[in-house]
Protein backbone atom coordinates (compact mmCIF):
# COMPACT_ATOMS: atom_id res chain seq x y z
CA UNK A 1 0.00 0.00 0.00
CA UNK A 2 1.53 3.46 -1.21
CA UNK A 3 0.07 6.24 0.45
CA UNK A 4 0.73 10.70 -0.18
CA UNK A 5 0.22 12.92 2.55
CA UNK A 6 -0.51 16.59 1.76
CA UNK A 7 -0.93 19.10 4.61
CA UNK A 8 0.94 21.70 6.02
CA UNK A 9 1.24 26.02 6.85
CA UNK A 10 0.71 25.14 10.60
CA UNK A 11 1.49 22.69 13.09
CA UNK A 12 -2.51 22.18 13.51
CA UNK A 13 -2.32 20.78 9.61
CA UNK A 14 0.73 18.62 10.23
CA UNK A 15 0.51 17.16 13.01
CA UNK A 16 -2.78 15.12 12.15
CA UNK A 17 -1.26 13.91 8.95
CA UNK A 18 1.82 12.26 10.75
CA UNK A 19 -0.86 11.07 13.59
CA UNK A 20 -2.92 9.40 10.90
CA UNK A 21 0.66 7.88 8.77
CA UNK A 22 1.87 7.09 12.30
CA UNK A 23 -0.95 4.31 13.02
CA UNK A 24 -0.54 3.68 9.20
CA UNK A 25 2.83 2.29 9.66
CA UNK A 26 1.83 0.47 13.35
CA UNK A 27 -1.24 -1.19 11.40
CA UNK A 28 0.52 -2.18 7.82
CA UNK A 29 4.92 -1.80 8.76
CA UNK A 30 4.68 -2.49 4.82
CA UNK A 31 3.15 0.64 3.86
CA UNK A 32 5.41 2.95 1.74
CA UNK A 33 4.66 6.88 2.77
CA UNK A 34 5.57 10.05 1.02
CA UNK A 35 4.92 13.27 2.84
CA UNK A 36 4.57 16.28 0.08
CA UNK A 37 4.91 20.03 1.82
CA UNK A 38 5.76 23.42 1.20
CA UNK A 39 9.28 24.01 0.75
CA UNK A 40 10.59 26.05 3.75
CA UNK A 41 7.68 25.39 5.69
CA UNK A 42 8.32 24.01 9.27
CA UNK A 43 7.11 20.29 7.87
CA UNK A 44 10.39 20.49 6.09
CA UNK A 45 12.03 19.83 9.47
CA UNK A 46 8.86 18.18 11.47
CA UNK A 47 8.41 14.95 8.69
CA UNK A 48 11.90 13.68 8.32
CA UNK A 49 11.98 14.00 12.45
CA UNK A 50 9.33 11.59 12.47
CA UNK A 51 10.56 9.33 10.25
CA UNK A 52 8.60 9.62 6.83
CA UNK A 53 9.97 10.58 3.26
CA UNK A 54 9.21 14.05 2.31
CA UNK A 55 9.41 16.01 -0.49
CA UNK A 56 8.45 19.54 -1.14
CA UNK A 57 6.92 21.93 -3.67
CA UNK A 58 6.78 25.57 -4.03
CA UNK A 59 3.78 26.85 -2.37
CA UNK A 60 2.48 30.38 -0.39
CA UNK A 61 -0.45 31.33 1.02
CA UNK A 62 -2.47 34.43 0.28
CA UNK A 63 -2.37 37.05 2.78
CA UNK A 64 -5.33 38.89 3.80
CA UNK A 65 -4.01 42.15 4.89
CA UNK A 66 -3.93 44.25 2.20
CA UNK A 67 -0.72 46.17 2.20
CA UNK A 68 2.21 47.02 -0.56
CA UNK A 69 4.44 43.89 1.00
CA UNK A 70 1.57 41.56 1.10
CA UNK A 71 0.19 42.58 -2.38
CA UNK A 72 3.66 41.29 -3.72
CA UNK A 73 3.42 38.19 -1.93
CA UNK A 74 -0.12 37.81 -3.08
CA UNK A 75 1.15 38.20 -6.90
CA UNK A 76 3.62 35.11 -5.96
CA UNK A 77 1.32 33.43 -4.29
CA UNK A 78 -0.97 33.33 -7.99
CA UNK A 79 2.29 32.49 -9.85
CA UNK A 80 2.84 29.26 -7.53
CA UNK A 81 -0.43 28.33 -7.56
CA UNK A 82 -0.07 27.40 -11.16
CA UNK A 83 3.98 25.94 -10.93
CA UNK A 84 3.26 24.13 -7.82
CA UNK A 85 -0.04 22.38 -9.69
CA UNK A 86 3.04 20.84 -12.25
CA UNK A 87 5.29 19.98 -9.59
CA UNK A 88 2.54 18.19 -7.57
CA UNK A 89 1.84 16.12 -10.58
CA UNK A 90 5.27 15.26 -11.19
CA UNK A 91 5.73 13.75 -7.71
CA UNK A 92 2.17 11.86 -8.12
CA UNK A 93 3.34 10.17 -10.95
CA UNK A 94 6.92 9.10 -9.44
CA UNK A 95 5.57 7.62 -6.58
CA UNK A 96 2.32 6.41 -7.74
CA UNK A 97 0.45 6.03 -5.04
CA UNK A 98 -2.87 3.84 -4.53
CA UNK A 99 -4.37 6.51 -2.29
CA UNK A 100 -3.86 10.64 -1.20
CA UNK A 101 -4.98 11.63 2.07
CA UNK A 102 -5.21 15.82 2.51
CA UNK A 103 -5.10 17.57 5.76
CA UNK A 104 -5.75 20.73 5.03
CA UNK A 105 -3.36 24.21 4.16
CA UNK A 106 -2.38 25.69 1.48
CA UNK A 107 0.01 23.05 0.22
CA UNK A 108 -2.79 20.12 -0.05
CA UNK A 109 -4.74 21.87 -2.52
CA UNK A 110 -2.62 21.48 -5.91
CA UNK A 111 -1.81 17.92 -4.02
CA UNK A 112 -5.13 16.50 -3.66
CA UNK A 113 -6.73 18.50 -6.48
CA UNK A 114 -4.11 17.10 -9.35
CA UNK A 115 -4.56 13.52 -7.50
CA UNK A 116 -7.99 13.42 -8.10
CA UNK A 117 -8.11 14.70 -11.65
CA UNK A 118 -5.47 11.65 -11.91
CA UNK A 119 -7.81 9.54 -10.93
CA UNK A 120 -6.11 8.60 -7.47
CA UNK A 121 -8.53 7.80 -4.51
CA UNK A 122 -8.69 10.76 -2.42
CA UNK A 123 -9.42 11.64 1.27
CA UNK A 124 -9.09 15.02 3.24
CA UNK A 125 -9.44 15.68 6.85
CA UNK A 126 -10.70 18.79 8.39
CA UNK A 127 -9.69 19.47 12.24
CA UNK A 128 -11.60 22.21 13.07
CA UNK A 129 -15.24 23.42 13.74
CA UNK A 130 -15.36 25.80 10.28
CA UNK A 131 -13.30 23.86 7.43
CA UNK A 132 -10.30 25.83 5.91
CA UNK A 133 -10.45 27.37 2.58
CA UNK A 134 -8.74 24.49 1.26
CA UNK A 135 -10.68 21.51 2.87
CA UNK A 136 -13.94 23.78 1.28
CA UNK A 137 -13.02 23.36 -2.06
CA UNK A 138 -11.32 19.76 -2.42
CA UNK A 139 -14.94 18.40 -0.29
CA UNK A 140 -16.76 18.76 -3.32
CA UNK A 141 -14.69 16.13 -5.38
CA UNK A 142 -12.90 14.00 -2.98
CA UNK A 143 -13.76 10.40 -1.79
CA UNK A 144 -14.42 11.02 1.84
CA UNK A 145 -14.78 14.23 3.77
CA UNK A 146 -13.83 13.25 7.51
CA UNK A 147 -14.43 15.50 10.03
CA UNK A 148 -13.22 16.30 13.46
CA UNK A 149 -16.49 18.27 14.86
CA UNK A 150 -19.59 17.38 13.21
CA UNK A 151 -20.51 21.62 13.05
CA UNK A 152 -17.99 21.56 10.47
CA UNK A 153 -21.12 19.44 7.51
CA UNK A 154 -22.91 22.46 7.39
CA UNK A 155 -20.32 24.81 6.16
CA UNK A 156 -19.68 21.71 3.13
CA UNK A 157 -20.80 21.48 -0.36
CA UNK A 158 -24.06 19.54 0.09
CA UNK A 159 -22.52 16.46 -1.73
CA UNK A 160 -19.82 16.75 0.36
CA UNK A 161 -19.43 12.54 1.40
CA UNK A 162 -18.60 13.14 5.14
CA UNK A 163 -17.59 11.09 8.12
CA UNK A 164 -17.14 11.98 11.37
CA UNK A 165 -13.76 10.61 12.58
CA UNK A 166 -12.77 13.16 15.48
CA UNK A 167 -9.45 14.30 15.45
CA UNK A 168 -6.20 12.04 15.88
CA UNK A 169 -5.18 11.72 19.46
CA UNK A 170 -1.13 10.93 20.90
CA UNK A 171 -1.59 7.71 22.61
CA UNK A 172 0.51 9.55 25.35
CA UNK A 173 -2.64 11.98 26.20
CA UNK A 174 -5.13 8.67 25.80
CA UNK A 175 -2.95 6.53 28.50
CA UNK A 176 -2.35 9.45 31.06
CA UNK A 177 -4.69 8.98 34.26
CA UNK A 178 -5.17 11.85 36.72
CA UNK A 179 -4.31 10.41 40.12
CA UNK A 180 -0.71 8.53 38.95
CA UNK A 181 0.03 12.03 36.99
CA UNK A 182 -0.83 14.35 40.15
CA UNK A 183 1.64 12.10 42.12
CA UNK A 184 4.21 12.15 39.34
CA UNK A 185 4.04 15.74 39.39
CA UNK A 186 4.13 16.10 43.27
CA UNK A 187 1.05 17.62 43.92
CA UNK A 188 -1.19 18.33 46.88
CA UNK A 189 -5.06 18.05 47.14
CA UNK A 190 -5.32 21.62 45.94
CA UNK A 191 -7.14 22.09 42.22
CA UNK A 192 -4.73 22.71 39.80
CA UNK A 193 -4.60 25.35 37.19
CA UNK A 194 -3.09 24.18 34.02
CA UNK A 195 -2.66 27.36 31.82
CA UNK A 196 -1.36 28.15 28.40
CA UNK A 197 -0.86 30.10 25.18
CA UNK A 198 0.91 27.65 22.72
CA UNK A 199 4.74 26.82 22.04
CA UNK A 200 5.22 30.34 21.07
CA UNK A 201 3.04 32.04 23.64
CA UNK A 202 0.56 34.65 23.35
CA UNK A 203 1.10 38.43 24.89
CA UNK A 204 -2.51 38.82 26.26
CA UNK A 205 -3.31 35.15 27.66
CA UNK A 206 0.35 35.50 29.59
CA UNK A 207 -0.55 38.86 30.86
CA UNK A 208 -3.59 37.98 32.42
CA UNK A 209 -2.31 35.03 33.66
CA UNK A 210 0.73 36.74 35.78
CA UNK A 211 -2.31 38.77 37.15
CA UNK A 212 -4.02 35.36 37.85
CA UNK A 213 -0.53 34.11 39.35
CA UNK A 214 -0.75 37.60 41.69
CA UNK A 215 -3.82 37.08 43.06
CA UNK A 216 -3.63 33.36 44.05
CA UNK A 217 -0.71 34.13 45.45
CA UNK A 218 -2.84 35.73 48.40
CA UNK A 219 -4.07 32.56 49.46
CA UNK A 220 -2.28 30.07 47.78
CA UNK A 221 -5.37 27.86 47.19
CA UNK A 222 -4.45 26.51 43.77
CA UNK A 223 -2.12 24.83 42.24
CA UNK A 224 -1.10 26.20 38.77
CA UNK A 225 1.33 25.49 35.93
CA UNK A 226 1.66 27.88 32.88
CA UNK A 227 3.28 27.68 30.21
CA UNK A 228 4.49 31.04 28.80
CA UNK A 229 6.19 30.22 25.33
CA UNK A 230 9.15 30.94 23.20
CA UNK A 231 8.03 34.84 22.98
CA UNK A 232 7.26 35.02 26.29
CA UNK A 233 10.77 35.93 27.93
CA UNK A 234 9.54 38.94 29.56
CA UNK A 235 7.06 36.94 31.95
CA UNK A 236 9.15 36.02 35.19
CA UNK A 237 10.31 39.59 35.19
CA UNK A 238 6.84 40.81 34.99
CA UNK A 239 5.83 38.51 37.66
CA UNK A 240 8.94 39.85 39.43
CA UNK A 241 7.33 43.67 38.80
CA UNK A 242 4.03 42.71 40.43
CA UNK A 243 5.57 41.64 43.27
CA UNK A 244 5.38 38.03 43.20
CA UNK A 245 8.35 35.64 44.43
CA UNK A 246 8.44 32.64 43.42
CA UNK A 247 10.37 31.17 45.73
CA UNK A 248 7.74 31.65 48.34
CA UNK A 249 5.34 30.20 46.40
CA UNK A 250 6.53 26.12 45.49
CA UNK A 251 2.66 26.01 44.09
CA UNK A 252 3.53 27.86 41.45
CA UNK A 253 5.34 26.28 38.06
CA UNK A 254 5.83 28.78 35.13
CA UNK A 255 8.03 27.24 32.27
CA UNK A 256 8.59 28.74 28.76
CA UNK A 257 7.74 25.32 27.75
CA UNK A 258 5.21 22.16 28.98
CA UNK A 259 7.40 19.01 27.98
CA UNK A 260 5.11 16.53 29.80
CA UNK A 261 2.12 18.21 28.32
CA UNK A 262 0.11 14.76 28.79
CA UNK A 263 1.03 13.95 32.59
CA UNK A 264 0.03 17.86 33.30
CA UNK A 265 -3.20 17.72 31.13
CA UNK A 266 -4.32 14.38 33.05
CA UNK A 267 -3.30 16.18 36.37
CA UNK A 268 -5.32 19.48 35.66
CA UNK A 269 -8.87 20.68 37.43
CA UNK A 270 -9.25 23.54 34.68
CA UNK A 271 -7.31 24.37 31.74
CA UNK A 272 -7.20 27.67 30.37
CA UNK A 273 -6.02 27.84 26.56
CA UNK A 274 -6.66 28.97 22.92
CA UNK A 275 -9.15 26.91 21.10
CA UNK A 276 -7.29 24.75 18.47
CA UNK A 277 -8.13 21.92 17.52
CA UNK A 278 -6.11 19.33 18.68
CA UNK A 279 -6.08 21.06 21.96
CA UNK A 280 -9.88 20.96 21.95
CA UNK A 281 -10.21 16.84 21.06
CA UNK A 282 -7.40 16.29 23.99
CA UNK A 283 -9.56 18.43 26.42
CA UNK A 284 -12.50 16.22 25.00
CA UNK A 285 -10.48 12.69 25.37
CA UNK A 286 -9.09 13.64 29.07
CA UNK A 287 -12.78 15.08 30.04
CA UNK A 288 -11.05 18.55 31.33
CA UNK A 289 -13.41 21.68 32.44
CA UNK A 290 -11.41 24.58 30.23
CA UNK A 291 -11.85 28.24 29.53
CA UNK A 292 -11.13 28.78 26.36
CA UNK A 293 -9.16 32.16 24.74
CA UNK A 294 -9.52 31.84 20.90
CA UNK A 295 -6.59 33.28 19.12
CA UNK A 296 -8.33 35.88 16.80
CA UNK A 297 -5.32 35.54 14.12
CA UNK A 298 -6.36 32.51 12.81
CA UNK A 299 -7.78 32.16 8.89
CA UNK A 300 -12.05 31.76 8.97
CA UNK A 301 -11.68 32.85 12.89
CA UNK A 302 -11.79 29.01 13.10
CA UNK A 303 -10.91 28.75 16.59
CA UNK A 304 -13.83 31.09 17.65
CA UNK A 305 -16.08 28.37 15.91
CA UNK A 306 -14.15 25.44 17.75
CA UNK A 307 -14.45 27.02 20.64
CA UNK A 308 -18.61 27.57 20.55
CA UNK A 309 -18.86 23.90 19.47
CA UNK A 310 -17.60 23.05 23.27
CA UNK A 311 -19.63 26.36 24.79
CA UNK A 312 -22.95 25.61 22.89
CA UNK A 313 -22.89 21.89 24.63
CA UNK A 314 -21.55 23.29 28.07
CA UNK A 315 -18.62 21.44 28.15
CA UNK A 316 -16.31 24.75 28.19
CA UNK A 317 -16.47 28.72 28.96
CA UNK A 318 -15.33 31.33 26.77
CA UNK A 319 -13.37 34.04 26.96
CA UNK A 320 -13.03 36.29 24.08
CA UNK A 321 -8.86 37.84 23.76
CA UNK A 322 -11.15 41.17 23.10
CA UNK A 323 -12.87 40.92 26.20
CA UNK A 324 -9.46 39.74 27.97
CA UNK A 325 -8.06 41.15 31.11
CA UNK A 326 -6.35 39.78 34.31
CA UNK A 327 -9.25 40.84 35.85
CA UNK A 328 -11.53 39.30 33.52
CA UNK A 329 -9.45 35.69 33.95
CA UNK A 330 -9.53 36.20 37.45
CA UNK A 331 -13.43 36.62 37.89
CA UNK A 332 -14.16 33.52 35.52
CA UNK A 333 -11.79 31.03 37.30
CA UNK A 334 -13.62 32.35 40.91
CA UNK A 335 -16.89 31.71 39.07
CA UNK A 336 -16.29 28.23 37.93
CA UNK A 337 -14.44 27.16 41.40
CA UNK A 338 -17.29 28.72 43.35
CA UNK A 339 -19.47 25.63 42.29
CA UNK A 340 -17.30 22.11 42.32
CA UNK A 341 -20.29 20.78 40.28
CA UNK A 342 -19.61 23.67 37.27
CA UNK A 343 -16.32 22.44 37.15
CA UNK A 344 -17.28 18.55 37.06
CA UNK A 345 -20.43 18.99 34.57
CA UNK A 346 -18.05 21.04 31.73
CA UNK A 347 -15.15 18.47 32.17
CA UNK A 348 -18.17 15.70 32.23
CA UNK A 349 -20.02 16.67 28.51
CA UNK A 350 -16.68 17.67 27.07
CA UNK A 351 -15.81 13.97 27.80
CA UNK A 352 -19.03 13.40 26.15
CA UNK A 353 -17.78 15.17 22.91
CA UNK A 354 -14.57 12.84 23.10
CA UNK A 355 -14.32 10.83 20.14
CA UNK A 356 -11.07 8.54 20.90
CA UNK A 357 -10.61 6.09 18.50
CA UNK A 358 -10.09 8.60 15.95
CA UNK A 359 -7.10 6.59 14.53
CA UNK A 360 -9.25 3.82 13.89
CA UNK A 361 -12.02 5.28 12.29
CA UNK A 362 -9.51 7.17 9.91
CA UNK A 363 -7.75 4.13 8.93
CA UNK A 364 -11.00 2.03 7.90
CA UNK A 365 -12.11 4.87 5.82
CA UNK A 366 -8.86 4.82 4.01
CA UNK A 367 -9.22 0.86 3.43
CA UNK A 368 -12.73 1.28 2.01
CA UNK A 369 -12.39 3.90 -0.28
CA UNK A 370 -9.42 1.86 -0.90
CA UNK A 371 -11.36 -0.87 -1.81
CA UNK A 372 -14.67 0.52 -3.23
CA UNK A 373 -12.25 2.17 -6.02
CA UNK A 374 -10.90 -2.15 -6.83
Amino acid sequence: MKVLFAGGGTAGHINPALAIAGYLREKEPDAQILYIGAKGGMEERLVPAAGFAFKSITISGFQRKLTWKNVKKNVKTVVHVFTSSREARKIIREFQPDLCVGTGGYVAGPVIREAIKMGIPSVIHEQNAFPGVTNKMLSKRADKTMLAVADAQKYLDPEAKCALTGNPIRPAVMRAERMAARKALGLDERPLILSFGGSLGARKINEAVADLLVKSAETDKYQHIHGYGQWGGWFPDLLKEKGLNLSQHPNIDIREYINNMPECLAAADLVICRAGAISLSELQVQGKASILIPSPNVAENHQYHNAMAMVGRNAAAILEEKDLSGEALCKKVSELFAHAATIAELGGNAKKMAISDANERIYKIMKEVLANVR
